[in-house]
């Protein structure tokens, strides 16, 4: 019985970090295209007239909080797992 549950337990733990890879990789794929577009805005910001300078500008700062968040979230996971990982060696 005991080895029903472990292998349940497996499985189970299996299916979680084939979960999180996906998560995580289509938050690497959503973080790439924002910094690309974050690298269109600032270039056509050197080139922009005065006037859509405003909109650049904030299209660059929502950019880069939102990357920010991002690599938050990436970030999470692992800090998570750590702290399971060091409760689970006490």
């Amino acid at each position: 019985m005991g080895e029903l549950i472990q292998i349940r337990d497996l499985q189970a733990a299996r299916e979680r970090a084939h979960r999180q890879a996906r998560h995580h990789h289509s938050i690497e794929r959503a973080l790439n295209l924002m910094r690309e577009n974050l690298t269109w805005a600032a270039e056509r910001l050197q080139t922009a007239p005065v006037d859509a300078h405003p909109e650049l500008l904030e299209r660059i700062e929502k950019l880069a909080a939102t990357i920010r968040y991002g690599m938050l979230m990436l970030a999470e996971p692992r800090a998570e797992n750590c702290a399971n990982n060091s409760n689970r060696r006490s």
